[in-house]
């Protein structure tokens, strides 16, 4: 189990796949932060933009004391932002946005390091879902596992077999691009003992 040794790692995210994949690299955070910021899309604002500005602000809003490590995921189609689906009628109709067609997931990262320093990065992976069926659909919405996600699927559940093409980094899809995350982190002097 690793640590972030005398100075704490905070990662500003109640969200169980972001230290799930944090643990795939050994990187176990000291604390866990949540921040409740709003999320709303400034007008003319543009998905990678609003990743990114969601991560910094996240970020920003943690109180405790170390490195802390924010991330936000926004999954878009062309300029229009998919966001968390508020019900099932929402999660549905962004099913069937996305049915047959590409789209992007977009993960901006933010550090912030002990001294105030923060830096921030947005990386972006395409993806393409098959065609889906009614019935693909009504089983996947009566699962709830499009609850709290962007888009309205995760693609580490049963939406896995729906995409046919990812094109960059799958972590980046699930919430967290592990290369670039562990690059900032390294960058603002943080180190696993």
């Amino acid at each position: 189990m690793a640590s972030s040794g005398p100075v704490p790692l905070i990662l500003a995210s109640a969200s169980p796949r972001r230290r799930d994949l944090l643990a795939q690299i050994g990187i176990v955070p000291d604390a866990i932060c949540p921040t409740d910021i709003d999320e709303t899309r400034h007008r003319d604002e543009s998905p990678r933009a609003l990743a990114e500005r969601l991560a910094r602000e996240k970020a920003a809003a943690c109180p405790e004391a170390g490195f802390v490590l924010a991330a936000d995921t926004v999954v878009a189609l062309g300029q229009r932002n998919l966001e968390k689906a508020a019900d099932a009628e929402e999660a549905e109709a962004f099913l069937r946005l996305l049915s047959g067609r590409a789209h992007q997931c977009i993960t901006g990262i933010a550090v912030k390091a002990p001294d105030g320093r923060v830096n921030s990065r947005t990386v972006m992976a395409r993806v393409k879902m098959k065609r889906l069926t009614d019935q693909e659909i009504a089983a996947y919405i009566a699962s709830g596992e499009w609850r709290g996600k962007a888009g309205g699927y995760g693609i580490q559940g049963m939406a896995g077999a729906f995409i046919t093409h990812i094109s960059g980094s799958y972590t980046t899809i699930v919430g967290l691009p592990l290369y670039e995350t562990k690059s900032l982190l390294e960058g603002l002097g943080w180190r696993a003992s």
